[in-house]
């Protein structure tokens, strides 16, 4: 078992089941410019550990019952076919084609990313809604993109449908936004991830050292998301958007992170200063009615 291949995996483990992304948006660039695997391998070999782990985080939220289900039936209506269709064209796309693919995927969860910010600094409350509001149409229609570029691009199963639930339920509370994602993300990792099998292009010891610290790591990351106030889920899921999006437009693994940290920084500053600021406007009103 390799050592660093395994910490790798509990580091993206721990991040799709705190926010339920950065499976294949971290894991691939990381295996490829860290440890030297082949990009093919690499992307082959992950969507297989990804069938076994996020289940196991799926779980984990379907017994918390952090899970929208008609969500996740008209979501998988539209994405499930669509992610099959996929897989059969990437292998007639060029690969200018898929570049182009990717990065416009980037972009969208950079736009994701910055409205989730922006909301969090307009909005003085966090989100409790159960998400129970759902629009069949739109929901199966945004599906069926986000499947399609799943499919084609192997990347972004947890990402472009965090962007997907966002647009479609902008009240949805993190804890459902992440268990509705990774539950809808599992039948679409399981098609790649068998067609990939079928292809012959899988590394069974490079699968094997990243489940070996994939699984606890997507346990723990479940459990925690679960139970955790939903204004810090949010700040990371902001981070994570801003590292995938970055990454998927082209940008290395240490910037990519970099900025991401940076956000969740800044995200996690947004409400001590806002308070603060909050204080003082009431303390020079205090003083101009004393006055």
């Amino acid at each position: 078992m390799d050592l660093g291949v395994a910490a790798t995996g509990l580091l993206t483990g721990l991040m799709v089941g705190v926010t339920g992304m950065g499976g294949g948006a971290l894991t691939m660039p990381l295996l490829t410019l860290v440890f030297g695997v082949p990009p093919l391998a690499a992307v082959s070999s992950d969507l297989v550990a990804a069938a076994v782990v996020k289940p196991l985080g799926a779980l984990v939220h379907l017994r918390r019952r952090t899970v929208q289900p008609k969500l996740v039936g008209w979501l998988c209506l539209g994405s499930l076919p669509c992610a099959a269709a996929g897989s059969l064209l990437a292998g007639t796309l060029g690969r200018g084609a898929e570049s182009l693919l990717k990065e416009i995927v980037g972009a969208a969860v950079l736009l994701a990313a910055l409205t989730l910010f922006a909301r969090m600094v307009l909005s003085r409350r966090a989100s409790t809604s159960d998400g129970t509001r759902v629009r069949p149409v739109p929901t199966v229609l945004l599906g069926a993109v986000a499947g399609l570029v799943v499919g084609t691009t192997s990347v972004g199963s947890g990402s472009i449908i965090i962007v997907v639930l966002l647009l479609l339920n902008r009240g949805l509370s993190s804890a459902r936004l992440v268990g509705t994602d990774l539950v809808q993300a599992v039948p679409l990792v399981l098609v790649s991830a068998l067609g990939h099998l079928a292809a012959g292009d899988v590394h069974i010891g490079l699968v094997a050292s990243l489940l070996a610290g994939s699984i606890p790591g997507v346990l723990a990351g479940s459990l925690f998301s679960a139970r955790v106030p939903d204004r810090p889920v949010r700040v990371l899921l902001g981070g994570m958007l801003v590292t995938t999006g970055l990454m998927m437009l082209g940008t290395d693994v240490l910037t990519g992170v970099s900025a991401g940290s940076l956000v969740v920084l800044l995200g996690a500053a947004i409400p001590p200063l806002r308070n603060a600021m909050s204080r003082r406007a009431a303390a020079n009103e205090h003083r101009e009615v004393v006055g």
